[in-house]
């Protein structure tokens, strides 16, 4: 009799246990994916290359998470010409380019913190250099905010669309 109660017992823990695992790896799986963060557009870099010169900076941005992944991408144009001059509005010069998977995103409102670790051509070379991207959802006028290579950019987007579910 002590041997079938030890076994049903043993039994019963075995299901709440499996249970137990399985409403936990789904509420993980539901939460993991619960995020979707994308956008693509045009910016302006604030106060440009900054002093002494102020090229203005232009920067073409892409990025998705969703599923728990993602990517970033972001070149940066400068004109060759100097500022004032004929041509100085003409973004011709590969000023630096970051390129590289999102390791992780959180969400507060309408705002997404993204993590990752990039290939940093130009201004911050490197490989596997850690970045973070704030992105404010919505289209121009919204912001973006790159810190890389102890550098930060503030961008204002001129044209494209900023999204963040969460």
């Amino acid at each position: 009799m002590k041997t079938r109660a030890l076994i049903f017992g043993l039994v019963l823990t075995l299901l709440v246990g499996v249970g137990l695992y399985w409403v936990v790896s789904a509420q993980a799986k539901s939460t993991a994916g619960a995020h979707a963060v994308s956008g693509a557009g045009t910016s302006l870099i604030e106060g440009g290359t900054g002093a002494p010169s102020f090229h203005p900076v232009e920067t073409t941005f892409a990025f998705h998470w969703s599923n728990g992944q993602g990517h970033f991408e972001c070149l940066a144009l400068t004109p060759s010409t100097p500022p004032g001059a004929a041509g100085s509005g003409n973004f011709n010069t590969n000023a630096m380019y970051v390129t590289g998977p999102i390791t992780s995103v959180s969400v507060g409102g309408t705002t997404a913190v993204f993590k990752g670790t990039a290939s940093v051509t130009g201004l911050g070379a490197g490989s596997n250099v850690p970045f973070t991207a704030t992105a404010v959802a919505g289209g121009p006028g919204t912001t973006l905010v790159l810190v890389i290579s102890g550098l930060t950019f503030n961008e204002i987007v001129l044209a494209g669309q900023i999204t963040v579910k969460g």
